[in-house]
């Protein structure tokens, strides 16, 4: 269930995705540094993939992990309820865990964010090994 790589980066997406790198956000620019090139424990992560019809702003296959920086829009009722729906949906049917930061995070506590992915990757890759 949800294991289906057809599922992942479709095709019909792929305009979509590319508009989203080229024009991200301030905040995903800075954290893709630390994620980029396997940095972070020589795990891999994309940028603005697809899984189902949702795209993740960062994701490690790997880990199964998505990482998720929120601004304004995500902090109203709907953009709440809409986020919380989507991640477990992720979570149901592709296993998928979501780390979320707000964008002022990456600018204010830059480390402190970059730090707990680690931890996260560490633990998720620590349970592999199990």
């Amino acid at each position: 269930m949800g294991k289906n790589l057809r599922s992942n980066n479709k095709p019909e997406l792929k305009a979509e995705r590319k508009e989203l790198r080229n024009f991200g956000t301030s905040a995903e620019a800075l954290l893709w540094l630390s994620l980029k090139n396997r940095q972070i424990e020589g795990v891999r992560f994309r940028r603005q993939f697809s899984v189902g019809s949702f795209i993740l702003d960062f994701y490690s296959p790997q880990c199964k992990l998505g990482i998720e920086l929120d601004g304004v829009q995500h902090y109203s009722l709907d953009g709440s309820d809409y986020d919380d729906r989507r991640s477990r949906w992720l979570r149901k049917y592709h296993d998928i865990h979501i780390l979320r930061f707000e964008n002022r995070d990456v600018f204010t506590s830059y480390d402190n964010v970059v730090g707990y992915i680690r931890e996260v990757v560490l633990e998720i890759l620590s349970k592999e090994k199990e």
